[in-house]
């Protein structure tokens, strides 16, 4: 790891400039709400930056919306269209879970109602199967199934749309400003949609949960309902997991108009990287070419606060 010892100014003159940081989490000031540099020394993070070095060209994404964002920094690694409102498809499962998280207690148990005739893909629940919150996240997480997302939705207090009320309530929390969502799957609605900048931010805040965590890094499980009478066998639909260093999950997304959708988490040297594709033809052979990209042309480079000496 390279070292730079910088003045405030300089930092500051990289930090916004050269680097073209554009922070998911941070905005930057206005111009005429800077502070002076005296103010910013005590302010300046520590997280070490990553420096585009490399001269290499990105492969070519049919992605319509990108965003790949260094997660301890803050600093945008790429992006195209990181705001544009589209359908999310099953990304939104990102949230259903956080409500169920918050919520249910995972050893409780639910029952399957007519709920379960729902579109898309599903772990085939059956009506009056009795299952835990556990197996339904499972399901929900690992194998995308929309009939787990209807069960934990209609079985919580206020029923379905107060689930739904509830997740936009999240999503105002964490101000996922170009969001909103109409039902627990990610079924196509004209006004269900999110952005890839918004996935980024909440799957940043989800990794942080281990439970969460652990369930999106699952390859395969089996699981049962609470009598054993029924078993579903559940295979994680990202293929990227297990397969390229450093890829710990989320989630995947697809309908025929969202078109392939895929937010990404990976490790790899110390390094913390969330990425979003949207819209993709290809969303796995994309999402590896840009992880591949990134860490050949990336150097992250440590920098040492200046001290301020008041004259």
């Amino acid at each position: 790891m390279k070292l730079l010892v910088l003045t405030a100014l300089s930092f500051f003159f990289i930090a916004t400039s050269t680097l073209a940081i554009n922070s998911f989490n941070i905005k930057p000031q206005n111009s005429d709400g800077e502070k002076p540099i005296s103010q910013m020394n005590d302010e300046i993070s520590l997280a070490p930056l990553p420096v585009l070095t490399g001269n290499e060209t990105l492969p070519e994404l049919s992605a319509y919306s990108v965003f790949a964002v260094d997660l301890p920094s803050g600093v945008s690694l790429y992006e195209k269209n990181p705001d544009a409102s589209l359908l999310p498809a099953s990304t939104t499962k990102i949230i259903t879970s956080l409500i169920a998280i918050d919520y249910y207690h995972p050893d409780e148990v639910l029952s399957v109602g007519t709920e379960i005739a729902v579109e898309g893909q599903k772990m085939r629940l059956a009506v009056g199967e009795k299952i835990k919150v556990n197996d339904l996240l499972y399901g929900l997480l690992v194998y995308s199934a929309n009939d787990a997302a209807e069960v934990l939705a209609v079985n919580y207090p206020g029923g379905r749309e107060s689930f739904i009320t509830a997740m936009n309530l999240k999503a105002r929390d964490l101000n996922l400003n170009n969001s909103n969502f109409t039902n627990p799957t990610g079924l196509d609605g004209n006004t269900h949609v999110s952005s890839a900048r918004d996935l980024v931010r909440v799957s940043a805040y989800a990794m942080k949960n281990s439970y969460f965590r652990k369930i999106v890094g699952t390859k395969e499980i089996t699981v049962r309902s609470s009598d054993e009478k029924f078993v579903h066998k559940l295979t994680n639909i990202n293929e990227l997991l297990g397969e390229v260093e450093g890829v710990l999950g989320v989630k995947t997304g697809w309908t025929e108009n969202a078109l392939e959708n895929l937010i990404t988490y990976v490790e790899r040297d110390g390094r913390k990287v969330m990425i979003a594709v949207l819209g993709s033809n290809d969303r796995f052979s994309e999402t590896s070419s840009l992880i591949d990209w990134i860490f050949r042309n990336y150097e992250w480079r440590s920098v040492q606060r200046p001290s301020f000496n008041p004259r």
